[in-house]
């Protein structure tokens, strides 16, 4: 695979869920890059997909689960050794099913001031630093 560019990153969006004061993560699978590290659900865009729809798409793929998208929170790019990679936050509301681990090992609710607590992978400290500042 050719390392990712800063022209050409790699684009994924991911959903920031919040219920009763908890965040929605979700634990990678232990064979996949970054696994076991916890994330905030999402994946990579495909070709000819918007951001908006991939993050609805990985919504139902991940977590068996619609989303409505309610806006954009951040966007953050980031260098890992295999190339860039940016990162589309949204925040989302849950409007149809109970998340479930279908494309992750495991999802947890948790407090703000709790996120720092689990293994992010590096990119989206910026996020859980202005999450756990918010409360």
């Amino acid at each position: 695979m050719a390392k990712r560019t800063a022209a050409d990153p790699l684009v994924v969006a991911a959903a920031i869920i919040e219920r009763n004061g908890r965040y929605l993560i979700a634990q990678r699978r232990r064979e996949s890059m970054h696994g076991g590290q916890w994330e905030f659900p999402g994946g990579k865009r495909e070709a000819n997909e918007t951001v908006e729809e991939c993050l609805r798409r990985e919504a139902r793929e991940e977590l068996g689960v619609e989303v409505a998208i309610k806006g954009l929170e951040q966007v953050i790019r980031h260098v890992y050794d295999y190339g860039w990679v940016e990162l589309h936050f949204y925040r989302c509301e849950l409007t149809e099913g109970e998340p479930q681990t279908l494309g992750c090992q495991a999802i947890r609710w948790v407090l703000p001031g709790e996120l720092a607590d689990y293994s992010f992978p590096p990119a989206n400290r910026p996020l859980i630093d202005a999450l756990a500042r918010q409360g």
